[in-house]
């Protein structure tokens, strides 16, 4: 019988994933050990230069302050949009995350988490390239080497094929999760209050098939 998967997709700079993080560390902690746990990278939005135009700034303020309304002890940093150009572009840190990979495993989660930190609490900008050598260097990566990397065919080539699963698991926001238990996927209702719900859920998955 095939181990069953839980899927998380996500992009290091979605805010709903990051107001997630308490509820999702949870889930981590109390997932039964029979199930796989993988990490995909859904892609959020492409690589751009341009600057996002001010209606999409209002829109992603907005989301801001309701998640701070719905979501107990999330906190969004305002002043990045007072100090940084804001660019719609998310693959930039998404590859960030593939290069900490590739250094090692352990690497990819201390990397998101200080992408999330970079941008959330100290209102740095994770679409530049500076701002994620800094959270490399933070985490203490070989510089040079997840400069290289993050910027090769084979990194990029990596993310195209997580962003396909993605989509071939029909996810179209993030976050989500996916089970995968005995060649069925079932899709996991996100709860970013009490993680005991998704437990039950996926529980009764198990049960029944």
């Amino acid at each position: 019988m095939p181990i069953p998967r839980l899927y998380y997709i996500h992009d290091p700079m979605c805010s709903w994933c990051y107001a997630f993080k308490s509820s999702f560390n949870a889930l981590q902690r109390d997932l039964p050990r029979s199930i796989r746990f993988i990490y995909l990278l859904g892609g959020l939005a492409p690589d751009s230069t341009t600057p996002m135009p001010e209606s999409m700034r209002q829109t992603i303020q907005q989301t801001w302050h309701r998640i701070e309304q719905i979501v107990p002890k999330v906190r969004f940093n305002f002043d990045f949009w007072a100090f940084n150009t804001p660019i719609r572009s998310t693959y930039p840190a998404c590859r960030a995350l593939l290069a900490a990979r590739k250094q090692s495993p352990d690497h990819e989660i201390p990397m998101l988490q200080a992408i999330q930190s970079a941008y959330y609490e100290r209102a740095h900008n994770p679409s530049l390239t500076d701002t994620l050598q800094e959270c490399a260097a933070e985490i203490g990566l070989d510089a040079a080497l997840f400069g290289k990397d993050l910027l090769s065919p084979a990194i990029e080539q990596e993310l195209q094929q997580e962003i396909q699963l993605a989509r071939s698991m029909a996810v179209s926001s993030y976050p989500s999760l996916r089970l995968l238990h005995n060649d069925d996927l079932f899709t996991i209702r996100i709860d970013y209050l009490d993680h005991r719900a998704m437990l039950d859920e996926i529980a009764s998955i198990l049960q029944a098939f």
